[in-house]
């Protein structure tokens, strides 16, 4: 048997060893590494600009449109596109004048999904507001919102700003302008 000087070890046996302890060749190990980046990449991406919303239940985005108004009996009338998933509301805040929400006994509502409602009274179609306001997805629909013991007036001209609260924890602003003509 041959030696080997430097490890006095017989060569077969020095061979052995090197083969058995083999590694992955540089090529395949820079194509997973290239392939592990890229989907962390996508994943990144897609999270970020929610594009992986609609595989788990969408995200709501409403879009309330500059016809909106407060008219002079303080009643809010808010045109809403959701251009998302299905929205359920439970509050909705005019700061400085009222909030009314869900359960409470002195705030109304009438939802119409039928066109435009800008001239609606508020007469006996109104519900107290008892439940979540569903405003489905793709919807264009006028929201009236009123609170039968509002302690402060809309006054004509002014902007107010105008919070829907969602269930899901998402709140959607907007700026609303009282208006001076009769609901």
């Amino acid at each position: 048997m041959e030696y080997s000087f430097a490890w006095h070890r017989p060569l077969e046996r020095q061979q052995r060893c090197v083969f058995a302890v083999r590694g992955i060749s540089p090529v395949i190990a820079t194509v997973i590494i290239l392939a592990v980046t890229v989907a962390i990449a996508v994943a990144v991406i897609g999270w970020i600009t929610g594009l992986f919303g609609a595989a788990t239940g969408g995200t709501e985005q409403l879009q309330i449109m500059p016809d909106s108004y407060i008219n002079s009996s303080n009643v809010l009338h808010l045109h809403i596109v959701n251009k998302g998933s299905d929205v359920s509301l439970y509050k909705v805040e005019i700061a400085g004048l009222y909030t009314a929400s869900k359960g409470d006994t002195n705030s109304y509502y009438y939802l119409s999904t039928s066109g435009d409602v800008k001239d609606k009274t508020f007469s006996s179609s109104k519900q107290q507001w008892n439940n979540f306001i569903t405003i489905k997805a793709g919807e264009d629909a006028w929201l009236i919102i009123n609170k039968t013991d509002a302690q402060q007036k809309a006054v004509p001209g002014t902007s107010y700003t105008v919070k829907v609260y969602t269930k899901n924890g998402n709140v959607f602003t907007a700026t609303v302008v009282a208006e001076s003509k009769k609901a």
